[in-house]
């Protein structure tokens, strides 16, 4: 017992004393590097990310085996090549700040939140599901990005003002064809129809189907630059899909519609336990001033 002991004293004391700052700084560093993993995962990123690795393995042989001439070439090619790979990964980098920039901090520090009133019901979950599949039978292409916590104003000024509270009826009548509200997005905010005919930004993910229309990959570029819950209705074959976090999920029926937007009710929940939550440390704050 006593050689464990000196063991594990031993080898604790070749760290240096670790505190709370310290054990804030890794979770940062932690936090940013599964950021930057997983951003990469989800773009072309992923793929030259690769070919770099290729060619970081290639120096370090040439290295180890002393290949003069091809490492005076790869500490050429290194100066050139950071410059190259901001131009090459422009789109990307707008798309992570964009990303960073709708990200709202202060929640982090504050327990104010939007009241659970504008927080999404059920009832108004089931309108867009009755809506959906209505117009799937037609083959009514339509497309509705659903806000959650990172604002999408940028998104709400491109379109045309409605603030009309969400029914089935006023997304069917949105999307009929040769209506002048059809072409382009709906975004919905809470309870309410934000606006309509909204410009959505296409995705640039090398990946995604060819087979997939502008329709799609304007539902999963939004996915990929926020948190919203997009929904798909296509015009060529009527199947309804959700994209989210930059996938899109297809659906087969009404209860799978509803199983995938499950976590807006979940987002309401939220919401309303924070502002319970607030309100107390605000009732405390006010026994305290009396």
């Amino acid at each position: 017992m006593n050689i464990v002991t000196r063991l594990i004293r031993d080898g604790l004391s070749y760290f240096p004393h670790i505190g709370i700052v310290n054990i804030l700084e890794i979770l940062i560093i932690a936090y940013i590097v599964y950021e930057i993993m997983a951003w990469i995962g989800k773009t072309r990123a992923w793929t030259l990310l690769k070919g770099l690795l290729i060619i970081v393995g290639f120096t370090v042989v040439s290295y180890i085996l002393r290949f003069d001439v091809i490492l005076w070439i790869m500490g050429r090619i290194a100066t050139i090549a950071v410059t190259a790979l901001i131009i090459i990964f422009a789109p990307e980098l707008r798309k992570a700040l964009e990303q960073l920039g709708n990200k709202n901090i202060m929640n982090l520090f504050t327990f104010d939140s939007k009241s659970s009133d504008d927080g999404m019901s059920e009832r108004t979950v089931d309108e867009l599901i009755n809506a959906a599949f209505t117009m799937s039978k037609p083959k009514t292409g339509a497309l509705i990005v659903i806000e959650r916590n990172e604002n999408l104003a940028y998104i709400e000024k491109t379109g045309i003002l409605i603030n009309g509270i969400v029914s089935s009826q006023l997304l069917i009548n949105i999307f009929e064809h040769n209506t002048p509200l059809h072409d382009g997005a709906v975004l919905i905010r809470g309870n309410t129809v934000v606006s309509a005919t909204c410009y959505l930004p296409l995705s640039e993910n090398m990946r995604i189907s060819k087979d997939l229309g502008t329709r799609h990959r304007a539902a999963i570029g939004i996915s990929e630059v926020s948190d919203s819950i997009t929904i798909v209705v296509s015009e060529e074959t009527g199947r309804v899909s959700v994209a989210i976090g930059g996938n899109l999920i297809k659906v087969k029926d009404k209860e799978g519609l509803k199983r995938e937007l499950s976590v807006l009710l979940e987002d309401r929940k939220e919401d309303k336990n924070i502002s319970l939550l607030s309100k107390l440390l605000k009732g405390r704050g006010n026994d305290k001033d009396k």
